[in-house]
C-alpha cells in the first residue's frame, strides 16, 4: 500500500468523526447499551448481523460484499462475536440505506447488534465506505462512520471498519488493521530454508521480504513504525539487520564480535536491545540506533538473553541462568535493580511484555513438554494459556488482549514435525491456527498500521 493510500484512509477517519457527530445530533434515548465485557475468563460471543454493504451495481456491490465478508471474519475470529447467516435476514441492504432499521426484524433472527454500510465509486479511481452500526437490543444507533481510499484498498477498509466496530462494542483497541511478520520454512529437517515472510494479521496478502539464501532468525516489529530487525547469517557470521517494511531499505545494524540472539526495539522505536557472548559470557546490550552507540547492561556469570522492555521503557524482563536453573528476572531499563520474577519448576523463557503493560507472556519447559503462559510484572497470577510437546515464540497483539507463537505439529508425511503458527486469546481461549503457504516460526505482530 502506498503512502498516498494510508494518508487518504488517515484523512477520511477525520472526516469519518465529522460525519457521526452531524448523524448523533439529536440526543440517543437514555438505555443500556449492548456491550461485551472482555474481563470475563470466557466471553459468551455477542451475535452481530453484518449484511453486505450496499453498492450501486457490479464493481461497487462486489467490494460491497467482500468488506462485508472480512468485516465478519475478523469479528468471529476474535472470538467475541457470532456473525449471523445472511441467509435468515429479514431486510436487505438496500433497505437499510437510509433510516432506522426495522428492530424487530433484527430482534427475530437473534441479533444484539446490526451493521450496515455502503460503497460509493468517486469517479476518480476512489472509493467511499460508510458504514453505521446500531444497538438492536436498545433499539438505537450507535455509530457511524466514512472512509475514502482507493478501490484496491478495500480490505484494509474492511479491517478498519471491523477495528472500530470492536473497539466500540468492547471498549478496547482493536488489532485487525496489523501485519504479522514470520520466519517461512521450507525443505529437509537437516537443510531447512528460512526467508522473512510478512501478511495481515488474517494470512491475506502474503509476501516474502527475503530469497532464503541466507539464514533468517527472531524477527521482530518496532512498537513505534513498521520497521523490523532481525538476525541474518552472512559469511558464516552473524548480523542484525534494519528492514522498512513500506521503503523496502535495509541496513546492517552491526557486524558485532560476538555471537548476537534476539535483538528487539524500544518502545520508541530509537533502540534496539539483545544479547552479545564476548568471552565466553553472554549479557544484555542497548543499541543507540541514532548514534549507533552500545551500552552494556548486565554483567553477571550466567546467560542473559531475551531482554524486552516494558511499554513505557522504564523496565526490562529478560531471562538468566545466574540463579542455577532458566527463569525471568526484571530490572531497569539502565540495567540496575535485576529481581527474580519467576520460581516455578522448570525452565523459563522468551518473555515478552504486554502493550498494555499488565502482563508478561513466557514460554516454560518441563522434560519434553513445552507450556505458553503469562504472569503479572510483580510475579503473581501465573497462568498458562496452552501446552504441547514444542510451543515458543510468543508475540502481542497491540491491543495486548490476543497472542500469537508457534508450534510443531506431525507433519502428515511420517517424516517428523513441523512448525504453524497459531493465535490465543490472552484468557487462554479461542486457539486458532494461521494459513501461511510453507510453515512458520518466530511470528512478530505488527502495531496498528498508521
Amino acid at each position: 500500500m502506498t503512502k498516498k493510500t494510508r494518508l487518504l484512509l488517515k484523512a477520511a477517519g477525520c472526516a469519518g468523526a465529522l460525519l457521526l457527530a452531524l448523524g448523533v445530533a439529536a440526543p440517543a434515548p437514555a438505555r443500556a447499551e449492548v456491550r461485551i465485557d472482555i474481563t470475563k475468563g470466557v466471553v459468551e460471543p455477542l451475535p452481530i448481523a453484518i449484511t453486505s454493504f450496499a453498492g450501486a451495481g457490479g464493481r461497487e456491490a462486489q467490494v460491497g460484499a467482500d468488506i462485508s465478508k472480512v468485516v465478519a471474519a475478523d469479528l468471529e475470529r476474535s472470538g467475541l462475536f457470532r456473525p449471523l447467516d445472511p441467509k435468515g435476514f429479514l431486510q436487505t441492504p438496500d433497505q437499510l440505506r437510509s433510516g432506522e432499521p426495522r428492530y424487530q426484524d433484527w430482534r427475530a433472527v437473534g441479533a444484539q447488534a446490526l451493521v450496515a454500510g455502503n460503497t460509493t465509486a468517486m469517479g476518480d479511481g476512489r472509493m467511499k465506505v460508510d458504514f453505521r452500526l446500531w444497538d438492536v437490543a436498545a433499539g438505537q444507533y450507535m455509530q457511524g462512520l466514512s472512509y475514502t481510499a482507493t478501490t484496491d484498498s478495500w480490505r484494509r477498509i474492511a479491517h478498519i471498519v471491523a477495528d472500530a466496530i470492536y473497539k466500540r462494542l468492547t471498549g478496547e483497541e482493536g488489532y485487525f488493521d496489523t501485519r504479522i511478520v514470520y520466519v517461512a520454512e521450507s525443505g529437509p529437517a537437516n537443510a531447512r530454508k528460512k526467508q522473512l515472510a510478512i501478511m495481515d494479521q488474517d494470512g491475506e496478502n502474503h509476501q516474502f521480504l527475503t530469497d532464503g539464501k541466507n539464514l533468517v532468525l527472531t524477527p521482530r516489529f518496532s512498537p513505534a513504525t513498521q520497521e523490523i530487525t532481525y538476525m541474518s547469517y552472512f559469511n558464516k557470521k552473524p548480523r542484525v539487520y534494519l528492514f522498512n517494511i513500506d521503503s523496502g531499505r535495509q541496513e546492517v545494524l552491526g557486524d558485532f564480535v560476538g555471537m548476537t540472539f534476539a535483538p528487539r526495539f524500544s518502545p520508541d522505536g530509537n533502540k534496539v536491545i539483545m544479547s552479545m557472548a564476548q568471552n565466553g559470557n553472554t549479557d544484555i546490550y542497548a543499541l543507540d540506533l541514532r548514534t549507533r552507540r552500545q551500552t552494556q547492561l548486565t554483567d553477571s556469570p550466567g546467560i542473559d538473553t531475551g531482554p524486552s522492555y516494558s511499554p513505557d521503557g522504564q523496565r526490562i524482563v529478560f531471562e538468566s541462568d545466574r540463579g542455577g536453573s532458566q527463569q525471568l528476572y526484571i530490572m531497569g531499563a539502565d540495567g540496575s535493580g535485576a529481581k527474580r520474577l519467576t520460581f516455578g519448576e522448570g525452565r523459563y523463557g522468551t518473555p515478552v511484555w504486554s502493550p498494555r503493560g499488565d502482563l508478561i507472556a513466557f514460554t516454560r519447559q518441563r522434560g519434553s513438554n513445552f507450556a505458553l503462559g503469562v504472569i503479572r510484572p510483580d510475579g503473581t497470577g501465573e497462568r498458562i494459556l496452552t501446552e504441547s510437546f514444542h510451543v515458543e515464540g510468543p508475540t502481542w497483539a497491540p491491543n495486548g488482549r490476543v497472542l500469537s507463537f508457534f508450534r510443531d505439529v506431525p507433519s502428515g508425511d511420517g517424516r517428523g514435525r513441523s512448525a504453524k503458527l497459531y493465535t490465543i486469546d490472552v484468557t487462554g481461549a479461542n486457539e486458532r491456527r494461521v494459513i501461511t503457504p510453507l510453515d512458520g516460526s518466530d511470528p512478530a505482530w505488527s502495531p496498528l498500521i498508521p
